[in-house]
This record gives structure tokens, C-alpha cells and sequence, in this order.
């Protein structure tokens, strides 16, 4: 199913890439981004053509399901590798205004809601799922909070940041997926959340 859902994007930041003067820096944050959907931080830091290819260079940080024991016992067994050249990190929680973080809470309620509609009852449950996910104490005392309030996805997903909406989806995404299983209010918020992403895209 997500396939599905991410196919109609992924052809239209074909398009865009196909019409864009500067398509280099275009796919950098395309690929920065889509990995930002999984919650691996990615940056770019060399892309070229080679031949029929394109080839990538990547700086990769902790993924937010990856402990830090797990990311120390990598980073050991990788301790060959050559180091990379910094690049532009991407939007991290601890960027976000006091606004943005509101409205991240609201739209993650939104979705854990669409999957649990019990979600307060079993909050004792979920939110050290939530905490694996990467999300910070605060970040999920306002969701708590959030849930009791049910929003508009609609409303809260008007004039949405492109580097905001990245971040949202990445964290959906690991919500939705908490169960192994996507119902169909999940995929409805999850596809508005996509379209959300695409509209940015295409605007940029």
C-alpha cells in the first residue's frame, strides 16, 4: 500500500527533475528528503553522472529507531570508512518553533487516532512506542494532549513548510507502521500528507 502512495510522488519529481534548470541541487534534497521518510538522516555530499547512472555520495547519521549502543557497535564495525565533508543537515525536532510544533503534535494525533481510535486508552502503550520512534518528551506530552482535541487534517495541512512537511511524513510513516498494518483512515491521512509533500515539490 505504500508503494501506492508514494509511486504518484515519485513521478512527479521526475517531471520536476525533467524541468528543472538546476536539477543537481533538485535531487540532492529529493534524496535528502525521501530518506528523511524513514528516519535515516542523509545528506548528500557528491552527485554526478556516470555513464547510464547517477551516482551519490551520502553522509548518514543515526537512524531515530537505531539505539545508540546499536549505532556505536556500527560506527565501530565501519571505523575503515573514510570520513565525508559536512553538508546541510535537515530539519531535526529541535528546529521547529513553538507554531510548527503545535501543528506537528496535532497532525500526529491525527494519525495516531486514524490507526488507534482508542489511542487515550491505551496511551500507557503507545507512547513508548513513541519514544522509539525518535520523539521527544515534549513532542509527545503535546500529542497526548492533541488527542483529546480532535483537528481538521484538512486545516492543519493549509500552507504547510515543504521542510516541515518532510519531517511530518517521516514521523507518520513510522506511526502508521507501528502495527505492521495500514488501515484506511491511515491511508487517507498518510495520501494527504503525500499530496501535501507533492504540492510543495511542485511549487518549488
Amino acid at each position: 500500500m505504500l508503494a501506492q502512495l508514494v509511486r504518484p510522488l515519485v513521478r512527479s519529481q521526475i517531471q520536476l527533475l525533467t524541468q528543472a534548470q538546476s536539477a543537481g541541487t533538485k535531487l540532492v534534497g529529493m534524496v535528502s528528503q525521501w530518506l528523511s521518510y524513514l528516519g535515516v538522516q542523509a545528506h548528500v555530499t557528491e552527485l554526478s553522472t556516470c555513464g547510464e547512472h547517477i551516482q551519490v555520495s551520502l553522509r548518514v547519521g543515526r537512524p531515530e529507531l537505531c539505539t545508540e549502543a546499536e549505532w556505536r557497535t556500527i560506527l565501530n564495525n565501519l571505523q575503515n570508512s573514510p570520513p565525508t565533508p559536512a553538508a546541510t543537515p535537515v530539519m531535526t525536532e529541535l528546529e521547529l518553533t513553538p507554531a510548527q510544533q503545535s501543528r506537528v503534535q496535532r497532525i500526529l494525533a491525527h494519525v495516531i487516532r486514524a490507526g488507534q481510535p482508542q489511542a487515550l486508552e491505551q496511551w500507557p502503550t503507545l507512547a513508548p512506542q513513541l519514544q522509539r520512534l525518535g520523539l521527544s518528551d515534549d513532542m509527545i506530552a503535546g500529542i497526548h494532549a492533541a488527542l483529546k482535541v480532535p483537528t481538521d487534517l484538512n486545516d492543519l495541512m493549509e500552507h504547510l513548510e515543504p521542510e516541515l512537511s518532510a519531517f511530518i511524513l517521516s514521523k507518520a510513516i513510522g506511526l502508521a507502521l507501528l502495527d505492521q498494518r495500514i488501515t484506511r483512515d491511515e491511508n487517507a491521512a498518510l495520501k494527504a500528507l503525500y499530496q501535501a509533500v507533492e504540492k510543495q515539490v511542485s511549487c518549488n
